[in-house]
């Protein structure tokens, strides 16, 4: 078993509600597997403006944060050795030290802590 489990959100190209749908769907497997981490991909939207499933999970992430569903989440774009929560972070899932979006500031992807 992993501590860090990686799932992309984007692919098929599915409807928000779908890519929604599949995020609270991989959050309970990952916990249920005792993984401490979940990468999501979701791509930043080839429109320059932002994807919808990016602003949106990232909505949902947010309200699941503030009631306390999951520890934390950090935006691709925030993932450094640089910001408090991603040190934080390091320590619940040491497997985050080696992931590959690390410094890459990817607004494509979100790190979810549980």
């Amino acid at each position: 078993m992993s501590e860090l489990r990686e799932i992309n959100l984007e692919h098929g190209m599915p409807t928000v509600q779908t890519a929604l749908s599949q995020l609270a769907l991989e959050l309970r497997r990952t916990r249920s597997m005792g993984c401490t981490g979940l990468k999501i991909i979701h791509g930043y939207g080839s429109s320059g403006k932002g994807g919808k499933i990016r602003v949106q999970a990232r909505s949902r992430l947010a309200r699941m944060k503030g009631a306390g569903e999951i520890r934390d989440y950090i935006p691709g774009e925030e993932f450094s050795i640089f910001n408090s929560a991603t040190l934080a972070a390091f320590r619940r899932c040491g497997a985050l030290r080696k992931d590959p979006d690390l410094e890459r500031h990817n607004n494509g992807v979100t790190i979810i802590l549980l």
